[in-house]
Formats: structure tokens, C-alpha cells, sequence
């Protein structure tokens, strides 16, 4: 049985100039089998489709939410109420499971001050250990895992590919090299301009994560909207970590 977990990120991982109106940094990891990222691709296809008459339009959070691009057709209130109704559909109807790590920025420099680890490594790491234990409970003869992450630059995609590689050759705090290399664990990164849905998933539901861990008192109907798609083990939610 194939899966794959997509990866985006919402915020930006450097530790030296801390936004204050976003001191995050969130991986966000949507995992789906074959079967579930071909119903996700479907739905999300037809509501491009319905509103540009085409299925090349990338969804990002950003621009929607500012209605930027082709998304300044939300603009028209009727319309944009039209949209979030049938992508909610896609987003709460979907079979996926989430796994994200937030980084809380201040808190990481000032407890580790310059020996701070990426914080994208960090997460990395946390999203890849609960991806194994996903996996574990998954009843099935042979599972394989591929995840794809979203080009952000040479420097930075080879920093992040060699931090891959040491996870699989010497495992990590809780999975074993050995469990690791069991499910065939690859990386790959793709262009956001390849129009990949489950990169765009990602995209679009690591923000409302962000806005949880930062404002947990606020209303977050989109949050709410995922809460029941994390990777849940025993009843705790596994699939959400706050660092530090």
C-alpha cells in the first residue's frame, strides 16, 4: 500500500529577525493513500473547474485569503461564499490524516540561543516519527511512504535533503534506521508551479494551524473544520506538537 505525504510550510524558519505579528514557523504534513489523493485531486479539479473554467489554477492561502491573482474573484461576496462552501467540502470530506509541528520562535532562540537547531529540521524530524507510527497501525502487507516538499532554493533544499539522509542512515530519538528504511522512506522536491493538489492542501491548512497555536482563544472556524483529520493514537492527539 502507497502513501504519500505532502509538505508546506506556513511562516518562515529564521530564528534572527522574529515577525511579531507571526512568531511561527509550521510544517504542515497531509498524508493520503493513492486512493484518497485521487479523490482529493477530483474535488479540488472541480471547483477550479466551476469557478475559472479550468483545472491549472494553484490554490494558495495567501492569495485567497487576500483575493489576490486569479482569486480576486472572491471579491464578489456571493461568489467567494459559493467558493468556501465547495472547498470546504473537498477539505472536510477528504481522506487524509494531518501530522505538523509548530515551531514557537521566541521560546526556540531563547532556550537554545545560537545553538538552536533549524527549526525546519526540527519538524522534519517530528513529522517523519509520527508518519512511521501512522504507518505501524496501518493494516497491510507492505506500505511504502513518499514524501514531496515544496521547493523553496537549492541551498536550503540540499540542507533539508541532507538532514533527510542522516534520519534514515541513523534513525531518530523514538523510530530506529531500521523502522525507518522499512517503509522505503523517499524525498523528493517539486515546484509549486507543477500544480501538485496535495502540496496545495498542505498549504492551505498549515495557516489556520498557525493561527491555532497563536491565538487558541480566538475563534478558527477553518481549524475547526480539521480538527478530527489529525493522526489521533489512543485517543491523544498525536499528529499536532508545539516546540519548544
Amino acid at each position: 500500500m502507497e502513501f504519500t505525504l505532502y509538505l508546506d510550510e506556513s511562516g518562515d524558519h529564521g530564528l534572527e529577525k522574529i515577525d511579531p505579528g507571526f512568531p511561527v514557523f509550521t510544517l504542515c504534513g497531509i498524508m493520503f493513500s493513492n486512493p484518497g489523493y485521487r479523490q482529493m485531486r477530483d474535488c479540488l479539479n472541480s471547483v477550479k473547474q466551476h469557478f475559472w473554467g479550468e483545472k491549472e489554477v494553484i490554490l494558495h492561502s495567501r492569495d485567497i485569503r487576500k483575493c489576490n491573482k486569479e482569486f480576486a474573484v472572491l471579491l464578489d461576496l456571493e461568489v467567494k461564499r459559493q467558493f468556501y462552501e465547495k472547498l470546504n467540502h473537498c477539505i472536510k470530506n477528504g481522506s487524509y490524516r494531518i501530522i505538523a509541528a509548530v515551531i514557537e520562535k521566541n521560546k526556540h532562540a531563547q532556550t537554545y540561543g545560537r545553538i538552536a537547531d533549524n527549526p525546519y529540521e526540527i519538524a522534519l524530524s517530528f513529522i517523519i516519527e509520527r508518519s512511521i507510527f501512522l504507518l505501524d497501525d496501518v493494516k497491510a502487507d507492505s506500505k511504502t511512504i513518499n514524501i514531496v516538499i515544496e521547493k523553496r532554493g537549492r541551498k536550503e533544499d540540499q540542507q533539508l535533503a541532507s538532514h533527510f539522509e542522516k534520519i534514515k542512515a541513523r534513525g531518530t530519538g523514538f523510530v530506529s534506521r531500521e523502522r525507518i528504511q522499512h517503509y522505503d522512506v523517499k524525498i523528493e522536491f517539486r515546484d509549486k508551479k507543477e500544480n501538485i493538489n496535495g502540496l496545495q492542501v498542505s498549504d492551505l491548512i498549515a495557516y489556520p494551524i498557525s493561527n491555532h497555536v497563536m491565538h487558541p482563544e480566538r475563534a478558527n472556524p477553518a481549524f475547526d473544520l480539521i480538527a478530527d483529520k489529525f493522526y489521533f493514537k489512543d485517543g491523544k492527539r498525536y499528529g499536532l506538537k508545539k516546540f519548544p
